[in-house]
């Protein structure tokens, strides 16, 4: 058991969860003190004194699965123990399916999970497949979907004949879904627990090893990703809200405010020992965004607008230009539209940003920003660049970019890209860096967290 604990530990470590030593300790100290290997038990144990972050569960339940698989539930008998799994038709096993997700029953969810997966998985020992192959075997030939539509169909019955209620059969649908899911998340752990035992434990964790949510590169996020990413942006725009405010309160000098120390000093007897300053005006910072939203920063470009609108709500005044050759302030959009979707949509279908060829133009859209802008921005204002400098080899500009410098209290500029590809090729950040307080690599969350927590 301590060495399936340290190897399970040392593959947690490998794919970035932040356990030191004391937490390894804790872990082997807590387990040891259970009287009892049951599995739910176990896990919780382990997930309370290993992860940190609500983030990394998906991460670790799926290294628990390969590391401690269940023991091998043989479909031998129903939950009541009469009828046996194995003689029954496919169409009954599905009833079944449909049964046990009415009935709430994770205990048969579990059995038929094992008995569907040896009957349709075709699993066959040192074939080098993913599991994955097994699984969507498996779900096909039960069909869940026409399970779910019976359900539904059921509940809508009931509503019909009076015996639900609205609330009722809205509540029995999302209950029905959520064991559906249960059920599908059964079939994997059954068919990990195969492949696991063929190949051993650190071997299938290799094969499924994947970053972390806040480690993913956004230029390699897949759809589902960037949805995580994107739900993930708004405490951080709170943060950096904070962080920029903070800043600016801290490094503010103020005056000492004579009658307050006078007054304080009548305790001691007329002797000033405590010099009382006035307080700093409050001012809320006003913060300019620029975003490259060209088909080079294609996948960062749905996280941009993500965190446009996070930042939106997060700070009194946000203005937000998107460009790729040219220049359009989107601020309304972002304000207006009612989620992401549409927001995307509507710059698509607005916005002027594309101007001539379709190419990135930092140099015009910095040069546009200038002159339509400069005079409004003031020292209380910070402007936020993302992009990855690439100019497609136009004119750099850095002029424009300078005078915006000028105007303003800070510029950071948030590059997508690797810093090794920087002044590579069409990359001009060196031309540019000059007029800005920080260019900072911002490959993901990590990365942005990171950012936010130094600014300030």
């Amino acid at each position: 058991m301590i060495d399936d604990l340290n190897a399970f530990v040392d593959e947690l470590r490998n794919i970035g969860l932040p356990i030191a030593l004391s937490d390894r300790m804790a872990a082997l100290t807590a387990v040891g003190l259970l009287g009892t290997t049951r599995r739910e038990t176990v896990e919780a144990t382990l997930s309370a004194t290993l992860v940190k972050s609500g983030t990394h569960l998906g991460a670790f339940r799926t290294v628990f699965d390969i590391y401690f698989a269940r023991a091998g539930v043989t479909a031998g008998a129903l939950a009541d123990g009469v009828t046996a799994l194995s003689s029954l038709t496919d169409d009954d096993l599905a009833a079944v399916v449909a049964r046990a997700v009415a009935a709430d029953d994770s205990l048969l969810l579990r059995l038929v999970a094992a008995e569907a997966v040896a009957r349709h998985g075709g699993f066959e020992p040192g074939r080098p497949v993913g599991g994955t192959y097994y699984v969507i075997r498996t779900l096909r030939a039960l069909d869940l979907g026409k399970v779910a539509t019976a359900l539904a169909t059921s509940t809508a019955e009931a509503r019909a004949e009076g015996r639900m209620d609205v609330l009722a059969a809205y509540l029995t649908d999302r209950n029905h879904e959520r064991r559906i899911g249960e059920f599908r998340a059964e079939v994997e752990a059954e068919v990990r627990r195969l492949v696991a035992a063929d190949r051993g434990s650190e071997a299938l964790a290799r094969t499924l090893r994947k970053p972390l949510p806040e480690d993913l590169d956004f230029a390699n996020a897949s759809g589902a990703d960037l949805e995580e990413l994107r739900a993930a942006v708004g405490p951080l725009a709170r943060r950096l809200a904070v962080r920029l405010g903070r800043s600016r309160r801290d490094h503010r000098r103020t005056a000492v405010d004579l009658r307050a120390t006078i007054r304080r000093s009548l305790a001691f007897g007329g002797v000033p020992l405590d010099l009382q300053h006035r307080r700093p005006r409050v001012v809320k910072t006003e913060l300019v965004v620029v975003a490259d939203i060209s088909g080079s920063v294609a996948s960062f470009a749905g996280f941009t607008l993500g965190f446009l609108r996070a930042l939106a709500s997060q700070f009194a005044a946000v203005r937000s230009f998107v460009f790729v050759d040219g220049l359009t302030e989107i601020t309304d959009l972002v304000r207006a539209a009612n989620d992401l979707e549409e927001l995307i949509d509507r710059v698509n279908a607005e916005s002027e940003a594309l101007w001539v060829d379709g190419h990135s133009d930092y140099g015009h859209a910095f040069r546009t920003l200038a002159d339509r802008c400069a005079g409004q921005f003031t020292r209380r204002t910070t402007v936020i660049i993302l992009g990855d400098a690439r100019n497609n080899y136009h004119a750099a500009q850095d002029d424009a970019l300078a005078r915006i410098r000028s105007g303003v209290g800070q510029v950071f500029w948030l590059n997508p890209e690797p810093r090794a590809s920087w002044d590579t090729g069409d990359s001009i950040v060196s031309v540019y860096a000059p007029h800005c307080d920080e260019v900072l690599e911002c490959r993901s969350l990590a990365q942005l967290s990171g950012i936010v927590e130094a600014l300030g």
